[in-house]
């Protein structure tokens, strides 16, 4: 029977390696193959998904006595070449009866029990992992019966999944707080999965630690990587409303968003790079201040410090313009296209071998038909230029519902994803 034990929240950077079993067709055939519809409603190394590793076994004492190696920061320089700078420390903890010592490094052997944390963050800090774009979270595994979560949070909504089944989400308040994920499970190996719902604009997320009744685990391997860039669409704005209603925390879902049926369809780490009202150049209502590029870099939405880029994603998959176009006074051709072109370099500078998926807004009539003429030729000087991994698709479907202020529904969002499912299996073996 396993005791109580508390593991530290940061340490070594590790990933498992990358397998690249993926099967690539042209860029070409893919932008030929994408049906063209309109939905019916209006709308730091090789791998930077950091773990916590520690090098002890669990204890009596709901302390812990465990320790931290090479905490590894999110907040690198990088530079639009791609070059990053990754920030590495050994942290040696003494806590109790057991001390270890850490090492300058930023990866790890897969089989040492570890947190594994999802999406853009910052481990600089071994007792605090900070991070606060959509979807991030942490991932575990342990042998026991029980897990609880020691973070800092002013008011977030999180999905929780044990064992693969999702639970009720849980609602912090401001403050360091533990909160509980799992109890009462048969004893054994269980993984518990955690994942902010609300958007960055909310602010950070601050993950303390675990506490477990057992003992932690080495971390799932992770085999495939996406990441979605996008506005309130990608977020999950509204999806859990019912139309009429207007937008509170409640209702935003990212976990049942059409890039996360995605992900999971394709058994997919994401990260996602959302913020509502966000534009290629135009912000909704005509609003030119921070459009989505000029924040992209970011390892923590609200927040300046710079991201590493050294976690590379196999996909990428872009969802912008619908907020450029959200009134009369919309971007023309010979301004929308060269700025959208100029952040395809500079994706391809920071991700020079991930395969970039443009999908099309949700736009109706006209408009939509235009914006998928700019869009394809977004992509044709990309691919004039040699970047044949560029392509276009269009995942809009009939609105199944709608959410609030004119979002889409979960229902919508669902077959929205298993259109970006299709699309991304046609450029990789997945």
């Amino acid at each position: 029977m396993h005791a109580s034990a508390r593991w530290i929240a940061a340490a070594a950077c590790y990933d498992a390696a990358m397998t690249t079993t993926r099967r690539r067709i042209a860029a070409a055939s893919l932008a030929a193959a994408a049906i063209l519809g309109c939905p019916a409603g209006e709308g730091e190394t090789d791998t930077e998904s950091t773990t916590a590793t520690t090098a002890t076994t669990a204890t009596t004492t709901t302390t812990g006595l465990t320790g931290s190696t090479g905490a590894s920061t999110g907040a690198s320089s990088t530079s639009g070449d791609a070059s990053t700078s990754g920030s590495t420390t050994g942290a040696t903890t003494t806590t109790g009866e057991t001390t270890t010592t850490g090492e300058s490094t930023t990866t790890g052997d897969p089989g040492v029990p570890a947190i594994h944390y999802v999406g853009r963050h910052d481990a600089s800090d071994p007792d605090a992992v900070r991070m606060g774009w959509s979807g991030v979270g942490a991932v575990f595994r342990f042998d026991g019966t029980g897990a609880s979560v020691s973070l800092d949070d002013a008011a977030g909504f999180f999905t929780v999944v044990v064992d693969g089944e999702v639970q009720a989400p849980f609602v912090t308040s401001p403050g360091p707080k533990t909160y509980p994920l799992a109890a009462g499970l048969p004893a054994g190996e269980h993984t518990v999965e955690l994942y902010r719902r609300t958007e960055g604009s909310f602010g950070a997320t601050v993950i303390h630690g675990v506490e477990l009744e057992g003992e932690l685990l080495p971390p799932p391997p992770v085999d495939r990587r996406i990441e979605v860039i996008g506005d309130s669409i990608s977020c999950g704005y509204g999806n859990e409303g019912v139309d009429p209603c207007n937008f509170s925390a409640d209702t935003e879902n990212h976990y049942r968003t059409y890039g996360a049926f995605a992900a999971r369809a394709l058994g997919a780490e994401l990260s996602t790079v959302a913020w509502s009202g966000k534009g290629v150049i135009y912000n909704y209502g005509d609003d030119k201040n921070d459009p989505l590029p000029a924040i992209y870099d970011r390892t923590i939405a609200t927040e300046a410090a710079p991201w590493s880029f050294s976690w590379q994603p196999d996909a990428v998959v872009i969802n912008l313009g619908t907020n450029d176009f959200s009134t009369d006074d919309d971007p023309p051709k010979e301004v929308f296209v060269p700025a959208y072109v100029d952040f395809l370099v500079h994706l391809r500078a920071v991700y020079p071998e991930a395969f970039i998926l443009i999908v099309a807004p949700s736009l109706w009539g006209q408009e939509a038909t235009t914006v998928a003429g700019y869009l394809t030729e977004v992509v044709a000087q990309r691919q004039a230029d040699g970047d044949s991994d560029v392509a276009f698709a269009d995942i809009n479907v009939d609105w199944i519902g709608a959410g609030c202020n004119g979002h889409p529904s979960v229902a919508t969002h669902e077959a929205m994803g298993a259109k970006l499912a299709v699309a991304l299996g046609q450029a990789f073996a997945w």
